[in-house]
């Protein structure tokens, strides 16, 4: 590997932890390149702009939420709608993925407002998250689990947004609510 690529990708997991932590509000090109403790030039020797900065992160991001996820639950589990509300809802919610959820609910409203790149990771967070509540549920025709697989990803998001945006309570609640609704 090439020093470039190995000091791209130290840069890489700086911003990316920055990301974590602070959010999209901090995004800038000197902000971005102070958090991988390089310079601006530098930063831009690594990426083409800080579009490019972006997307390599939260991509990067996306991609161990997605294994985070996989790791959790094994590829040939299968459960009904209840159990993988349940199951999503807790490996999604406090310590485990709750930066990431919060970064992605910065990146769906950055994608509502037509910001690039967010437009993109948005549709492939979103993507990577529906294939894998689709890949787990006990549903054996194809139209109705994938109707039930982004009916999920809908409750599940929405849980996350309620925690994000009110408190761990009305979380609770929301799960408690969505199970004896699927059951």
């Amino acid at each position: 590997m090439a020093k470039k690529d190995v000091q791209r990708g130290k840069a890489l997991e700086k911003i990316q932890a920055h990301l974590l932590e602070t959010g999209l509000a901090e995004t800038g090109v000197r902000q971005l390149a102070a958090a991988a403790n390089i310079s601006d030039r530098m930063l831009l020797y690594y990426f083409e702009d800080k579009t490019d900065v972006l997307a390599a992160a939260l991509s990067s991001i996306s991609a161990k939420v997605v294994m985070t996820l996989s790791m959790a639950v094994p590829s040939d589990a299968k459960m009904s709608p209840a159990e993988l509300i349940t199951t999503a809802a807790a490996l999604t919610r406090g310590d485990a993925m709750g930066p990431e959820m919060r970064l992605f609910v910065e990146c769906v409203a950055a994608a509502a407002r037509g910001e690039a790149p967010y437009e993109a990771i948005a549709k492939q967070i979103m993507e990577g998250f529906l294939i894998w509540v689709d890949a787990h549920l006990d549903i054996e025709d194809e139209g109705e689990r994938r109707a039930t697989a982004a009916m999920l990803l809908a409750l599940i998001d929405g849980i996350a947004l309620l925690e994000i945006c009110t408190d761990e309570a009305r979380g609770d609640l929301a799960v408690r609510g969505a199970t004896t609704w699927l059951d």
